[in-house]
């Protein structure tokens, strides 16, 4: 009887496995960017606070996260090189991002700052806008003014603008995706919201 159950898990899962290989196709779904994927899962997400495109992705972005395996790491890169603002200020941005990250409320701080560039319509300057921001939404001044030139968030800025780096030229616009280190997954006019939430995911699981 085990047998017999177990012959038809596999025989369900094999059609599924090759269903979802003819699904998504290299070269119109997805690119390979590297010979060799990473240790572990990894999804990277590069994005600009200042992208509107960004901002309506944010809802697809936290259904990944929410189909995601458990072994998946999931992690948002802010890059720099957009025209919306300079480069130092997106620099600020990414320096909030990490001191977000630190206070273990990334979620709900980057949300906010999305809200206040694209919903209040208002402008950010310089780390003290973002440090505004901050304090609106809960953080006291003494707890961003310690993080923010911490050798923790620096070491993480360094990593965020490492990953923005090395992944550069294949970095035209945002949002992008880039999975385990060697997948870059690209979005068809065709595909619905959930289509992208199962490519990215399914990408997560190749080697």
């Amino acid at each position: 009887m085990k047998k017999i159950i177990l012959a038809f898990v596999f025989a369900v899962l094999v059609p599924l496995q090759a269903c979802a290989q003819e699904t998504w196709k290299e070269g119109e779904h997805y690119t390979i960017i590297n010979e060799t994927a990473t240790d572990k899962p990894v999804i990277n997400e590069f994005f600009s606070y200042w992208c509107p495109h960004c901002f309506q992705f944010e809802p697809i972005a936290k259904k990944i996260q929410e189909k995601m395996g458990d072994d998946v790491k999931f992690e948002k890169v802010h890059v720099n090189f957009m025209g919306f603002t300079s480069a130092e200020t997106q620099d600020d941005a990414s320096r909030a991002l990490m001191v977000a990250r630190a206070l273990k409320k990334e979620d709900a701080l980057s949300t906010a700052i999305f809200r206040y560039i694209h919903v209040q319509k208002s402008p950010i300057t310089n780390i003290k806008d973002l440090k505004n921001i901050f304090m609106v939404n809960g953080v006291e001044e003494a707890d961003f003014d310690k993080l923010v030139s911490s050798f923790g968030v620096n070491s993480m800025l360094k990593k965020n603008n490492k990953l923005v780096q090395e992944y550069r030229n294949h970095l035209r616009g945002v949002p992008n995706f880039i999975v385990n280190g060697k997948y870059q997954a690209k979005f068809t006019r065709d595909m619905t919201n959930d289509d992208i939430v199962n490519l990215i995911v399914w990408l997560s699981k190749q080697k």
